[in-house]
């Protein structure tokens, strides 16, 4: 029964993901400034995470060995870097989405992570140490290239920058290696709380410093809007880590990461047909590119067996 309910909850956690992407996108349009509304998003989630670190035991125990670790030497500062990342993607939501959809910029973001996780995994940057390139894991990286592909034809994203297209690619490929320089961080500590705030503090300085930048240079948004849901990013960011790091122990990392990605790719096409945004491509050619993109993602984890010789 447990098992049932965390794997639907992985499929939630890839909807909240998609959410997340659409909310920012629309502040980042409202605002006229997608560095100023990823750093409204990601300064909201830094607050709640702030709250929970010093209310919770588990929270405090982790910050105790931080400090312990940064004071030692025993953690390396590159393993406090993880939120540089996290930026890439929250700016990229702010700048890209509203405009070109969250389909496509999944679509991307999926990419990426895969086509970077075989290099990281190659080398050995994981917390797992070196995982085996294999001929589904290569196939599935394809795939997903495949799916970026798809996202390309046609006149409707011709209208957009290179850049929009490039961003959601390389906030993937981010996103991968953030996800390992974590698991190195959460072996160090023994929390993922303390790990999901480190990126969280890290995240923050980088947008404030562009968004600081940004207005020096453009100006101020001319108007913040008052609807409440437009600043609710960060609190849906805070929202899928807990969940990912309560339910991921019912599922395993395998199916918890398969719905997730489920949620994320099914989720980024309902919003897009709800709510389409102006450069994105028609709904048939959304789900083409996402069928291919969950492909990528079943051909690159499922546990393939060789059949035994006669």
């Amino acid at each position: 029964m447990r098992f049932g309910w965390a794997l639907i909850g992985a499929v939630v956690v890839g909807i909240l993901t998609a959410l997340q992407a659409r909310v920012n996108g629309q502040l980042g349009l409202r605002l006229d400034s997608g560095l100023v509304a990823a750093v409204i998003s990601f300064g909201s989630g830094l607050v709640i995470l702030i709250v929970l670190s010093a209310a919770l035991p588990a929270g405090r125990r982790g910050y105790a060995s931080l400090v312990t670790g940064v004071r030692r030497r025993s953690i390396p500062w590159w393993m406090l870097a993880g939120g540089f990342a996290g930026a890439l993607t929250v700016a990229t939501q702010g700048l890209a989405v509203g405009l070109i959809g969250v389909s496509l910029f999944t679509v991307g973001v999926v990419a990426g992570q895969t086509v970077n996780g075989l290099l990281l995994d190659r080398v050995g940057y994981g917390p797992a140490g070196v995982v085996a390139v294999t001929v589904p894991r290569l196939i599935g990286g394809a795939l997903a290239l495949v799916a970026v592909a798809l996202a390309l034809v046609g006149d409707t994203v011709q209208s957009v920058p290179l850049w929009m297209l490039v961003l959601p690619f390389l906030a993937g490929a981010g996103i991968a290696w953030q996800q390992a320089t974590n698991g190195r961080l959460r072996q160090r500590v023994g929390s993922p709380l303390t790990a999901t705030l480190v990126n969280f503090i890290g995240g923050t300085v980088v947008l404030g410093v562009a968004a600081t930048i940004a207005v020096a240079v453009a100006g101020p948004p001319a108007s913040f809007p008052t609807e409440a849901w437009l600043y609710s990013g960060g609190a849906i960011g805070v929202a899928y880590i807990f969940l990912s790091a309560a339910l991921v122990q019912y599922t395993g990392v395998l199916l918890f990461g398969l719905g997730a990605v489920v949620g994320q790719l099914g989720g980024s096409v309902a919003l897009d047909a709800l709510w389409p945004a102006p450069a994105g491509p028609g709904l048939a050619q959304e789900a083409a590119m996402v069928a291919v993109a969950l492909l990528s993602v079943v051909v690159a984890v499922a546990p393939w067996r060789r059949r035994p010789r006669a």
